[in-house]
């Protein structure tokens, strides 16, 4: 969505698109743990820890990870601005694009509406309740979904929505998602989990800040080449575990865990959802992207984010 107008500023000022495009992808990456429909990295942490849209905010009397996340990403500005210093040219803007249907507009933030007050729906004991409100934000996106399908048939008289929809449908990762569940759950019943938490324990000792530090680390580096999503999927009982064998509890690993897997992805091209749609977007506009320019932008960008973030979880929920 933002992108666009990326480009268009890099127009105006006569510069490359590919740096401004670049720092719009690793700022839209970084957001996405300050709140619980931030991305899917926040709504795993949410549903796993049962945390509700505010306990981002506030927590158990303590500032929540949004506010790490905003202070690492007012650090990250100052990153930006050094990079961008010779830019002052002025900007003038013109609309170019007129809104005829709001109709997406609606859903979207619908989609975001009824997430937020999906997180607040007290957890059933069990049973058939029980598996819904495990799904409930999947349920939710797929709903509002299918209505826009819907009413784009009826506006258009005709399938070809529900065609493009089956068609640009990532059914790859789906698959992967799926599968990764069910290995997730296999190797938590074989003791897999538990062995790899004894194992960071065992390096960590009985230092919680040690294990803290390893954790962000690791996190930063893993996601970085590997997708955040299955990472953290399968990380969250980790955490967990290796908070019951120090005997603490386990929000200020699983804050970090997050800082450091979702802010891990802005220090390679392939780390992250958002860059890969960036450098797709600058190829369509026949700009080329190289690792190297990349690196100049995310690597110092990312460092500065995850030691100010991270600082302010131990800080406030240091143990």
């Amino acid at each position: 969505m933002v992108a666009p107008i990326g480009l268009e500023i890099s127009r105006k000022l006569k510069i490359s698109p590919v740096p401004v495009l670049i720092c719009i992808a690793v700022s839209s990456n970084l957001q996405g743990a300050a709140t619980l429909v931030g991305d899917t990295t926040s709504i795993l942490l949410g549903g796993f820890a049962g945390m509700n849209f505010l306990d981002f905010f506030w927590m158990n009397g303590h500032p929540g990870i949004f506010f790490a996340t905003e202070l690492g990403a007012l650090a990250s500005m100052f990153v930006l601005l050094f990079l961008f210093r010779k830019e002052k040219q002025p900007v003038t803007a013109t609309v170019e694009t007129q809104v005829n249907d709001f109709f997406p507009t609606i859903l979207m933030l619908s989609t975001v509406v009824l997430l937020i007050l999906a997180s607040f729906l007290p957890a059933p004991q069990e049973g058939f309740w029980l598996t819904v409100y495990n799904l409930r934000s999947g349920l939710i996106c797929l709903a509002l979904c299918i209505i826009g399908v819907v009413r784009a048939c009826i506006k258009g008289k005709g399938p070809q929505p529900l065609k493009q929809v089956v068609a640009d449908l990532d059914t790859d990762t789906l698959l992967l998602l799926c599968g990764l569940f069910i290995v997730i759950e296999g190797i938590t019943a074989a003791g897999v989990i538990d062995a790899i938490a004894d194992l960071f324990y065992n390096v960590a000792g009985d230092s919680p800040l040690l294990l803290y530090v390893m954790l962000v680390g690791v996190s930063v580096v893993l996601s970085a080449f590997i997708d955040n999503i299955p990472y953290v999927a399968t990380m969250l009982p980790v955490v967990q575990s290796l908070a019951g064998l120090m005997g603490v509890e386990p929000f200020v690993f699983y804050f970090g865990l997050l800082i450091g897997a979702t802010l891990g992805g802005n220090l390679t091209p392939v780390g992250a959802s958002a860059n890969i749609t960036a450098i797709g977007i600058l190829r369509k506009n026949g700009e080329e992207v190289s690792t190297a320019d990349f690196l100049k932008i995310g690597v110092p960008f990312t460092l500065v984010a995850v030691l100010v973030g991270s600082a302010f979880v131990w800080i406030f929920w240091g143990v």
